[in-house]
């Protein structure tokens, strides 16, 4: 094989092994009935709604919810088709690592474009294998998976110096998620520095001012209060200082290792500036869930910092040291990646036990099987996942207006749920109540 054909198929290559881990971790999860949280089904019921042509009515958010009102992600729609020929939670899990397979590929291609076959290939393996990346496979479905490829997409460009081809990258962000629109504006400010000035400011006016639109007009229009529901999550009663300085060593530590999976190599590309309104965001929020390394909030960053490790190998700096030091990034970054898969989620793959049987597996199946299809069902995160398909769900904590068929709830799981499932049936909905299982925990009580 020639070395152009080589270059052309590894980063292929790269995606679809990457990618075949990414949906294994996955799927493994979803058949153990191990759920991160209720995101994957909430997704799913948008998804569904777009499918079926009508609006993205989340339930499980609220009985008749439109999900317009609470994130402004009209990009799922792209899922829409696919959900339609194969309706499952299995479908959403799929497209996510085919999303993130896609990003690896361009990492790739454009690694070994400026950098050469294995400094590029070994970059490619560290952003694949990143602590962002796979957690966020790890927490299942959501929406900024469609962020990724598109800002590799960009960084690429970037990379190119083709700044017509980074605009057009970039603005689909801006159906992603509301708050994007501030990462669009740093792309601009990013083209302003480059020298594009026209095009760099009218970009950032375009993220500003659509972020803006989206937050104060279009979300609030869809949304039953009015308004924006995260905008009370900067402070929340404590001055943003305070929050900001709150638990400063776990924020210091999401900091090393942002920037320490490029040896922080990272920052020495321009190209980096578009983490720091991320990150400012998180730290400034009051949940302590978004200041460390868990869950999806990090998933954003990778392709900025992976982008920005090879355009920061690729420059001519003044540096003598800082020129040597780029050379060996590619090395510096893979071995940091080989570190941190000790205690990786996708290190439970060459586990034996993470594919015994779940204890309770055949009980939950058992329940599930117990309401019919195209009913509707009250529950809690437990099963909510794998309810999702084929019925309509409501979630106990905002089903208070809601009239289910039946109520199912997994009090092993220690999630709050009610104890006394008939008596909080009969409380909440009223009517008549009767016991059809209680079983390993799971408890299914359906309306007479």
């Amino acid at each position: 094989m020639r070395p152009a054909s080589r270059e052309a198929i590894t980063p292929l290559v790269l995606a679809v092994v990457l990618g075949g881990l990414y949906a294994a971790l996955s799927l493994v999860r979803y058949h153990r009935f191990d759920p991160s949280s209720w995101d994957n089904a909430i997704f799913e019921q948008g998804i569904k709604g777009y499918a079926q042509l009508g609006a993205p009515i989340v339930d499980i958010k609220g009985p008749g919810f439109n999900q317009l009102g609470d994130h402004f992600s009209p990009i799922i729609a792209l899922v829409a088709p696919f959900y339609r020929v194969f309706p499952s939670a299995q479908t959403i899990l799929i497209a996510q690592a085919v999303l993130l397979a896609i990003s690896v590929a361009v990492v790739a291609h454009i690694g070994i474009k400026h950098l050469g076959r294995f400094r590029g290939t070994a970059i490619a393996i560290a952003y694949g294998l990143s602590f962002g990346i796979q957690s966020a496979v790890q927490s299942d479905f959501h929406e900024v998976a469609f962020a990724v490829p598109l800002l590799a997409l960009a960084g690429a460009a970037y990379i190119d110096r083709d700044w017509r081809r980074v605009i057009w990258w970039t603005l689909p962000l801006m159906f992603v998620k509301e708050d994007l629109g501030i990462t669009v504006a740093a792309i601009g400010a990013v083209l302003w520095l480059a020298g594009e000035r026209r095009r760099g400011t009218v970009l950032a006016a375009v993220g500003l001012l659509g972020m803006f639109l989206v937050l104060l007009v279009v979300i609030p229009h869809f949304n039953p209060s009015g308004e924006w529901d995260y905008a009370t999550k900067f402070g929340g009663g404590r001055s943003i200082l305070d929050v900001v300085l709150d638990q400063p060593g776990r924020k210091v530590l999401t900091l090393a290792l942002t920037f320490g999976l490029t040896g922080f190599l990272a920052l020495a590309s321009p190209w980096v500036l578009l983490a720091l309104p991320v990150l400012a965001g998180r730290f400034m929020a009051d949940k302590e869930f978004y200041w460390g390394t868990d869950w999806h909030y990090s998933l954003v960053l990778m392709p900025i910092v992976f982008i920005a490790l090879i355009d920061a190998m690729n420059r001519e700096h003044r540096s003598v040291w800082l020129r040597s030091y780029a050379a060996q990034g590619a090395l510096v970054a893979l071995v940091f990646a080989a570190v941190m898969q000790v205690h990786s989620p996708l290190s439970v793959l060459v586990k034996p036990s993470t594919y015994d049987p779940n204890p309770r597996a055949a009980s939950a199946r058992e329940v599930i099987s117990l309401v019919p299809k195209g009913a509707s069902v009250e529950t809690d995160i437990g099963l909510m996942t794998h309810l999702a398909t084929g019925h309509d769900v409501y979630w106990l904590g905002t089903a208070a207006d809601a009239e289910p068929d039946y109520v199912l709830f997994d009090l092993d799981s220690n999630l709050g749920s009610p104890v006394d499932v008939i008596g909080y049936a009969q409380g909440i909905h009223g009517g008549t109540w009767k016991l059809i299982l209680d079983k390993d925990g799971y408890v299914l009580a359906r309306r007479q």
